[in-house]
């Protein structure tokens, strides 16, 4: 027990080292580089080196004592700046999954039924060239047949904008939100539904890989929240503004990235063990389809409250 205990906890002092202290420490950093060389000496590394040799030769630096409560005192603020990027990375991770822009509050619900619409009419657009090139595929002249590398690159520039026909504001919510629309249209299945059921039948090994997909998601987001945490030290220190540039644009390409794996697994488990799922609510066996889909919806769905008769 005492080993489980040690482990966990050298687990987790890594996991705080790693999330929190190290990335907190450097913002730190860039504060006081910021606050010491402002905007007319930003890149003068001599100065910076000599206001921090300064800083060691001040006598209360020297003390033992006063280590100890500097060392505590960066080690607070990292941690506490570190909770802040947390915080602020789940704010980055609600606005790129979109999932309620619905209901967002004015203007970003305005905002992003604009930005809705005008996806939709590009996708459809790139959608009806792709078809439309499909078609002359099949003409009976290969004179008049287009080039298959010209409907492959509108594909391309179709999922660009989105897998399925947009319905949230950004490409990561529409990209998560593709997979319920192909279980939906596929097996007649509810992702929403399904999801916490399945979940409990799903391989330990398998669980793990969604797990670490959705790890990598928020850990994206969270890089969103640093560059939002750097970009007001811009104000003071020029620099600042071009590192949260390049963190929030390797950000989105994480997000990205991240959502697509995420989405391709919880698709994926749902297609490969939606049988398992039948099996435990004794479902007779028949093949992945609308018919298993709409057999397990009718199990797992609640009807709705029956109204109590009047007095």
């Amino acid at each position: 027990m005492g080993g489980l205990l040690g482990e966990l906890g050298k687990q987790l002092a890594e996991r705080w080292l790693t999330l929190l202290a190290l990335p907190g420490v450097l913002f730190l950093a860039v504060v006081a580089a910021g606050h010491t060389l402002g905007h007319g000496a930003a890149l003068d590394v001599g100065r910076l080196v000599h206001a921090v040799s300064d800083a060691a030769r001040h006598p209360q630096v020297g003390t033992v004592g006063g280590q100890v409560v500097l060392l505590v005192a960066v080690l607070a603020g990292a941690a506490a700046t570190g909770l802040a990027a947390q915080s602020l990375g789940s704010a980055v991770e609600r606005v790129a999954l979109a999932a309620d822009w619905s209901v967002w509050p004015w203007p970003f619900g305005e905002w992003a039924e604009r930005r809705v619409a005008r996806r939709q009419r590009r996708w459809d657009a790139v959608r009806a060239e792709y078809e439309t090139l499909r078609l002359q595929e099949r003409a009976p002249r290969p004179a008049d047949r287009p080039r298959p590398r010209e409907r492959h690159r509108a594909a391309r520039r179709c999922r660009r904008i989105s897998v399925e026909r947009p319905e949230r504001p950004t490409w990561s919510g529409d990209r998560v939100h593709a997979a319920a629309v192909r279980l939906d249209r596929d097996a007649h299945v509810s992702l929403l539904v399904v999801w916490p059921h399945l979940w409990l039948v799903l391989p330990e090994e398998i669980r793990g890989e969604i797990g670490r997909a959705r790890t990598a998601l928020a850990r994206a987001a969270v890089l969103g929240g640093w560059a939002l945490l750097y970009l007001p030290l811009a104000w003071w220190w020029w620099p600042a503004a071009p590192l949260a540039a390049t963190l929030a644009i390797i950000s989105a390409q994480r997000l990205r990235t991240a959502s697509d794996t995420y989405a391709t697994l919880l698709e994926a488990s749902v297609r490969l063990h939606l049988t398992d799922l039948a099996d435990k609510l004794r479902i007779e066996e028949q093949p992945m389809g609308p018919p298993l889909g709409a057999a397990v919806m009718r199990r797992l769905s609640s009807p709705p409250p029956v109204p109590e008769p009047a007095p």
